[in-house]
């Protein structure tokens, strides 16, 4: 069974985040203090859903959004903000 694009970019993401020493986990599994520096996959927040929510020490510092390539920083400013 083949991959759709956005399994195959989720799996190189989580690749990355982990190579970066980031622990992936999923949202319905998180332990925000597994280790210093937590990735959660697709986190629910007031405004949506964000990719990936980064968390060190337990704390939210920060969204990952995952795009396709190409798509520049300011085509995803709005969507960016409602994180903040």
């Amino acid at each position: 069974m083949s991959l759709s694009p956005e399994q195959q970019a989720r799996i190189k993401i989580d690749r990355q985040l982990e190579a970066a020493g980031w622990q992936v986990q999923d949202r319905e599994d998180m332990n925000l203090h597994a280790g210093r520096g937590v990735a959660v996959r697709e986190f629910h927040l007031k405004t949506g859903f964000a990719d990936y929510l980064l968390c060190v020490d337990g704390q939210a510092i920060g969204a990952v959004e995952a795009k396709k390539v190409g798509t520049t920083l300011s085509g995803v400013h709005h969507q960016s903000q409602k994180y903040s």
